[in-house]
């Protein structure tokens, strides 16, 4: 198994930026990516960010692309989401996610094995 918990999360002004730390923990080398996910009330969990333990490889959402930057600190297990230039639709509760393997897409959350509790990210206009 794998434990994942976020922090980070908070009540920010549009335009503001914040962090999100998502540390892993358990049986961590059995996992090759991590990715973030949001979901906003009445909507679908949606993909943000992703990256690859290895950092060789990372993947982004065109709706955060060049605001959002994904990073990892393989020892301390811990995967990060940099928010910059937040807006009202950026409000949403934010999941951190491991996945067992790299083949099939990373865009989606049945591609992920471990979830965390998520994280509540509220963005004021």
């Amino acid at each position: 198994q794998v434990q994942l918990v976020e922090s980070g999360g908070g009540l920010v002004q549009a335009g503001g930026s914040l962090r999100l730390s998502c540390a892993a923990s358990g049986r961590t080398f059995s996992t090759v990516a991590m990715g973030w996910f949001r979901q906003a009330p009445g909507k679908e969990r949606e993909f943000v960010a992703a990256t690859t333990w290895s950092g060789g490889n990372t993947y982004y959402a065109d709706s955060v692309k060049g605001r959002f930057t994904i990073s990892r600190d393989n020892a301390k297990n811990t995967v990060y989401l940099q928010m910059n230039s937040l807006n009202a639709e950026d409000t949403a509760v934010y999941y951190c996610a491991a996945r067992r393997t790299s083949s099939g897409s990373y865009y989606y959350p049945i591609g992920y094995d471990y979830w965390g509790q998520g994280t509540q990210v509220t963005v004021s206009s």
